[in-house]
């Protein structure tokens, strides 16, 4: 007998032991909290993301081992904005150091410093400790700072620098993922309620992404400390993670749900769903992983941490669908669809064909050639902003004026803009050159000072390192960090500093800062973005051709996705690199993209679109193997599987959407970015272009082979009849069928307990009815008679008509 999938007996084990593989995977969950919370976090280093030139300068920097203190800047102003009283803001500065000095976290507070336009004065803090947790240090400074303002009334006292900054930005972010939490949790239930009618069967796949969501936490807490992780990578997890841990129970479900309808004991149900679905899971994570594989290419340690993140949480949920899911169905029984909503409940149990999907099916299949040029037309039309695609990273300029750090930033670099754009010139030379180092960079600061595209309101300093082998110093800039006259002024200096180092004998010098960050990680991404796409197109051909045996399917499913993809970055440019969509999404535009985002954008869509196209084109190649003609088959496969590819999208769009309300503009465009992605891929792609595409292209769907299934030609619509008087899709040669009882009900047959042979003869099949049922897949294919057995020609080992399975070409479908 043959030895089942791994999936089925993975399934069939925690089905019949519930109690461990549930109380298994609460104990998987916790080690990885716990020991990613042991362990800690390895942030990436200045040094480790660093890319060109402004990479080496982080080396450089690093390599002088300068102490790293957090910095405090205690600003004083008019609370009108107008000019400060000198004497009212000489006593706020007197008291301002006499409280920081008082204060245990402080190690030093400098002279007031006085604006150049008279409007403000600056006192400089030194805290003591390293600069990593400032920010859980920092409060006793605020609170200070506070207080000052309170007892000076008509002066506005801001505190901005390290801690201070870090606070208020990660106390936003907190508040910004609180509410989106408090949102997308209660938007994706009432979204699967709509699907299940159930309210525990709504519940099963949130609270089973969440725990994948926990336990990828801990375990990319752990990678960390083999690659070091960004920021954003917790984020990127929780995303990533309701949305594939949400579709694949939902797939999963689903089937399940079918089986049992079918009249399948429980465990057998499962066992199906496992087979079928579950094997679709796995086909699907598969390819989102090797997808985001895609992402080491870029050879960058920002792009590398989403990349293991990323993985880590589709493997999780992979692992869960195939482990946990199969046993909290089986303990649940028949409670999953409990307590029902009495309309959903109606409307998700509805027999028949639904009249929604072939109407809208109706232009691409009875005029293909119109429907594809005004589809694609429509497409290339939304994809046209993306060919003005400007790229940066985001910077200061770029935060919500929401939040007040950022606004007492803005003041801040107004009067001090030497404490706002930085470009920061590191030199290494031999230690007996550091005279002749420090000579040159005194000549640099001299030629900026002549020049306005720097700032003149306090004069830099040269740092040293104690083995004087290393040199570092500050050039500021008026200009914002995104502006041109920040780019024009990093340009010129990468124009001196060398000049500058001619003279001095094995001195390496590089200009870094956060405007030479952005510029050097654009142009990396620009030169790394075709080694990353083509692996991903060819990751997506090769993954086609080994699933449908075709291809023109691989070709095609490349281009639509390509499609896609053009459009949704041509949404991404014309909401955020313009003015009109502020308001609405509460944003500063600055002209610009982010720039790593298109990249993830891409190989995410690629992963993700893999997952709908995978289980349409199936549907559509079985009922082709069944014998059905082109137009009949691509009308069958999109009908039966756009239930699930519709809830399965709508729960997507509606996680990612929420991440375009939150404050950062990254993940605002994310959020929009990968929406508007799967909303177009669902919607247009599915519905209009694809089953364009196939029924204009009939039998060269499945080249370089062929199906030995009916006529390619023109095949009766929906709404006309075959000879016979019955309509297309219910003719015997179309027909799919759960059970015996189904055959005989439809054609009016002797039922299955009064003559299942009679029913099987007349059916074409050539093996006992019970032992068919029995084994669960059919072993022959049906209407032998009238065509080559497809399971031999499409390559699968295991034939099995009847069943519902995404990823497998090769199961005829209820």
């Amino acid at each position: 007998m043959r030895k089942k999938p791994a999936t089925v007996r993975i399934a069939r084990w925690s089905a019949t032991h519930p109690w461990s593989a549930i109380g298994l995977w609460v104990v998987f969950v916790a080690a990885c909290l716990v020991l990613g919370g042991a362990a800690g976090t390895n942030s990436i280093s200045d040094e480790e993301s660093g890319v060109r030139e402004s990479g080496r300068a982080g080396k450089i920097v690093h390599s002088g081992d300068f102490p790293e203190k957090a910095e405090e800047n205690v600003l004083i102003t008019a609370e009108d904005g107008g000019k400060l009283d000198p004497t009212a803001g000489r006593e706020a500065a007197a008291d301002v150091i006499e409280r920081m000095k008082a204060l245990d976290e402080v190690e030093a507070v400098g002279d007031p410093v006085p604006a150049p336009d008279g409007k403000a004065l600056l006192v400089p803090v030194t805290m003591k400790g390293d600069t990593e947790n400032a920010d859980r240090r920092v409060q006793p400074l605020l609170d200070a700072s506070a207080s000052v303002q309170d007892d000076h009334e008509g002066l506005r006292v801001d505190e901005v620098g390290t801690g201070s900054t870090a606070k208020g930005l990660s106390e936003t972010l907190g508040e910004d993922f609180k509410k989106a939490e408090l949102i997308s949790l209660p938007l994706t239930l009432l979204i699967l309620l709509v699907v299940f009618g159930a309210i525990i069967a709504a519940g099963v796949p949130v609270v089973l992404a969440l725990s994948c969501v926990g336990a990828a936490i801990g375990l990319s807490t752990l990678a960390s400390h083999v690659l070091p992780e960004t920021s954003a990578v917790s984020n990127v997890i929780l995303l990533m993670g309701m949305a594939v841990g949400v579709d694949y129970s939902l797939f999963y479900l689903k089937r399940e749900r079918e089986e049992r309808r079918a009249g399948k004991s429980h465990v057998d149900a499962i066992e199906v769903a496992a087979e079928t679905s579950g094997h679709t899971v796995v086909v699907s994570g598969t390819t989102v992983i090797v997808a985001m594989a895609g992402l080491y290419l870029a050879n960058e340690a920002t792009f590398a941490s989403l990349a293991t993140g990323s993985i880590i949480v589709v493997a999780v949920a992979v692992l869960a669908s195939l482990t946990v899911l199969p046993a909290l169905l089986a303990k649940l029984g028949r409670w999953v669809d409990k307590p029902k909503v009495p309309f959903l409940w109606r409307l998700t149990m509805r027999s028949g064909e639904s009249r929604v999907w072939p109407a809208l099916l109706r232009p691409a299949l009875s005029k293909p050639f119109i429907t594809l040029v005004v589809s694609v037309g429509a497409l290339l039309l939304l994809a046209v902003p993306a060919l003005d695609m400007k790229l940066k990273q985001p910077g200061s300029d770029d935060l919500s004026r929401d939040i007040a750090v950022v606004r007492a930033m803005d003041r801040l670099t107004d009067h001090f803009p030497s404490k706002g754009t930085v470009h920061q010139v590191a030199v290494r030379a031999p230690a007996d050159r550091a005279d002749d180092v420090e000579s040159a960079l005194n000549g640099l600061l001299g030629r900026t000072a002549k020049d306005e595209l720097f700032a003149h309101d306090s004069t830099p300093t040269v740092k040293v390192s104690e083995d004087r082998t290393v040199h570092t110093v500050d050039v500021g800039t008026p200009y914002q960090p995104k502006s041109d006259g920040a780019r024009q002024s990093l340009d010129l200096l990468r124009e001196w500093v060398p000049q500058a180092m001619a003279d001095v004998p094995d001195a390496e010098s590089a200009v870094g800062g956060k405007v030479a960050q952005g510029v050097d990680f654009t142009g990396h991404l620009e030169e790394r973005m075709p080694w990353v796409v083509g692996f991903v197109l060819l990751l997506t051909f090769v993954t086609m051709v080994m699933i449908f045996r075709s291809i023109a399917v691989a070709l095609s499913a490349i281009l639509l996705n390509l499609l896609s993809a053009a459009a949704s970055f041509g949404v991404l440019v014309a909401v955020f690199q313009n003015t009109w969509a502020e308001g609405v999404l509460d944003f500063h535009s600055s002209g610009a993209v982010v720039s790593w985002l298109p990249l993830f954008l891409f190989v995410v869509l690629f992963g993700l679109s893999m997952d709908y196209h995978v289980f349409v084109v199936s549907r559509i190649r079985e009922a082709a193997l069944a014998g059905a003609p082109t137009r009949t088959a691509v009308r069958e496969g999109i009908t039966r599987s756009a239930g699930v590819v519709t809830s399965a999208a709508i729960v997507m769009v509606g996680v990612f959407a929420i991440f375009g309300t939150l404050s950062m503009v990254e993940f605002k465009q994310l959020g929009v970015g990968l929406a508007a992605a799967i909303l177009l891929d669902a919607v247009i792609i599915r519905i209009y272009v694809l089953p364009a595409l196939m029924t204009a292209l009939g039998k060269w769907n499945w080249w370089p082979g062929k199906l030995s299934g009916g006529p390619d030609g023109p095949a009766p619509l929906p709404d006309q009849a075959e000879p016979g008087g019955r309509p297309a899709e219910e003719q015997p040669q179309y027909a799919r069928f759960a059970a015996e009882q189904q055959y005989g009900q439809q054609y009016g047959q002797p039922s299955a307990q009064q003559a299942p042979q009679q029913q099987y003869q007349q059916g074409g099949y050539q093996q006992a009815p019970q032992q068919q049922y029995q084994q669960g897949a059919y072993q022959q294919p049906y209407h032998q008679g009238d065509h080559q057995d497809p399971y031999q020609q499409g390559g699968y080992q295991q034939p099995g008509p009847y069943r519902d399975d995404a990823s497998r070409p090769g199961y005829y479908q209820q």
